[in-house]
């Protein structure tokens, strides 16, 4: 499956390059997006940490900005960027007393290769992409340790969605997105805890779009 999307995310990208002389309008979307998680780790490790302790992240919202570059009617490139969700985390397992433990924000640039399907002109267009996405965690605070680090991310991502013009400058938008994320955290305090985590997450976003 790995390969499949890195082998979809190559032609991709190759053929927007290919066309970059082609250029012919800017895209810009504002709107709100939900980062979901299925995280899985591999249980939390360390020094007097009962057998079966674990933990699971939780979901956000928040503001979603995208500037995509069209160099064809057809194909163009995206930049995903937007507020830092803040995802927190819960403890399961032997642990789950300890409820909320652990909060971070997520900063999450996105570069996609998207190909829109129809032609210049229709009113309802679907898309595919794929491209990179690199994810870094900041402002990490836990119950369980003064220090906490975890480590960044850069991982594939793969999206489809759907564009709905009301003329040729204003529209609609609405996509779902799969993101290869993952991070080793380390969290230094009485004891020291380490655990990886893939985060798995899907985002699902909505909002208007502005061509010009």
């Amino acid at each position: 499956m790995k390969f499949i999307l890195q082998a979809t995310a190559a032609a991709v990208l190759a053929a927007a390059v290919g066309s970059a002389a082609q250029a012919q309008d800017n895209v810009f979307k504002a709107g709100a997006i939900r980062y979901t998680t299925d995280s899985k780790t591999n249980g939390i490790q360390g020094i007097g940490v009962p057998a079966g302790a674990d933990a699971k992240t939780g979901d956000a919202t928040t503001l979603l900005l995208t500037y995509e570059r069209l160099f064809t009617p057809n194909i163009g490139v995206e930049l995903v960027i937007g507020a830092p969700p803040k995802i927190k985390a819960r403890a399961t397992g032997t642990v789950a007393f300890l409820g909320e433990i652990m909060s971070a924000r997520v900063i999450a640039p996105t570069l996609i290769a998207n190909y829109h399907f129809g032609s210049d002109g229709d009113r309802l267009r679907p898309y595919l992409g794929a491209g990179i996405n690199y994810t870094k965690f900041s402002s990490i605070r836990s119950s369980l340790a003064s220090d906490v680090k975890m480590s960044d991310s850069t991982g594939l991502v793969v999206q489809a969605g759907i564009d709905y013009a009301f003329d040729k400058n204003w529209g609609l938008f609405a996509s779902v997105a799969r993101i290869d994320t993952k991070s080793k955290l380390v969290a230094a305090g009485s004891t020291v805890l380490t655990t990886k985590i893939d985060f798995k997450p899907v985002t699902y976003a909505a909002g208007l779009s502005y061509r010009f």
